[in-house]
């Protein structure tokens, strides 16, 4: 998510994206960059080379119409995508993401035998807690609506019977990788109606949306939009696998695990970075 990958840039990224989400369209450059303790003029390089464009354009994409404004303008089919594949430069990392699916059986097991890693990283959207198996990463929770302690307990109920062991260091090269683009592996491990849907969610292009209903019917379930809602709300692997671009068919942002703001903020990223390449 950008050449700079410094804690320092992330800290002032994630503060300025809230600032901007609670001050509205009335809060000027000079005022975010004093609320930053920066320049105007440094603040909008910096701002601009992690999001790709300007702070006061980003401002747009914070908007309660942005939702709708995405499924009129950024909709994707996903049945044609599933059969097909997408490519484009709106699929960001999207395409460097390779995924496995644990067994129903293994899974069933609760973790059981399973050891999970566990690291705390710093993202553009806050802390996040990321774990991992031997086989790439299976947990990515955030923080900054939670809490730290509420955001690590829920990913590891998920799996009550395996070891967590605190190793960021394990972690860290599929995480920076996955981050910035690069090739990352996922393991996925849910049951597998929700496999289902999370892999569909993974055919999503960066910047664009979907609806509950289009993941029921690719997935060959049309009538099950609840239990589809469901299951992306069962997502271990925010943003990764991108449950953010699951709209009601409204226009409506519908729930997300992580906050609500949490969901904004990675949409409007996005769409503002795709607009950006495009």
């Amino acid at each position: 998510m950008g050449g700079m990958d410094s804690k320092y840039h992330y800290g002032v990224i994630e503060r300025a994206l809230r600032e901007i989400d609670a001050g509205g369209p009335s809060l000027t450059l000079e005022a975010l960059a004093d609320r930053m303790g920066m320049s105007a003029a440094h603040f909008q390089r910096v701002f601009s080379a992690w999001v790709g464009v300007s702070p006061k354009r980003y401002q747009q994409y914070l908007t309660l119409d942005h939702a709708r404004n995405l499924l009129a303008d950024r909709f994707t089919v996903l049945d044609t995508a599933l059969s097909t594949g997408l490519s484009g430069p709106s699929r960001l990392h999207d395409l460097f993401l390779t995924w496995e699916a644990m067994s129903p059986g293994d899974y069933a097991r609760g973790g059981a035998g399973l050891t999970i890693a566990w690291g705390w990283f710093d993202t553009t959207f806050g802390p996040a807690v990321v774990m991992g198996t031997h086989r790439g990463i299976c947990g990515m929770g955030f923080a900054a609506d939670m809490g730290e302690a509420a955001a690590f307990e829920d990913l590891q109920r998920r799996w009550p019977l395996a070891d967590f062991v605190e190793d960021p260091a394990r972690l860290r090269p599929w995480v920076q990788a996955a981050l910035g683009g690069q090739a990352a592996p996922l393991a996925l491990m849910g049951a597998p109606f929700q496999i289902k849907v999370w892999e569909a969610l993974l055919r999503i292009p960066s910047g664009h949306v979907t609806t509950y209903g289009e993941i029921a019917a690719a997935i060959g379930n049309p009538k099950a939009v609840r239990a589809v809602g469901t299951a992306v709300g069962r997502n271990p692997i925010s943003l990764l696998i991108p449950c953010h671009r699951a709209l009601r068919k409204t226009g409506g942002l519908g729930g997300y695990h992580w906050g609500l703001p949490v969901k904004r903020a990675i949409l409007a990223w996005e769409a503002a970075r795709a607009d950006a390449a495009g």
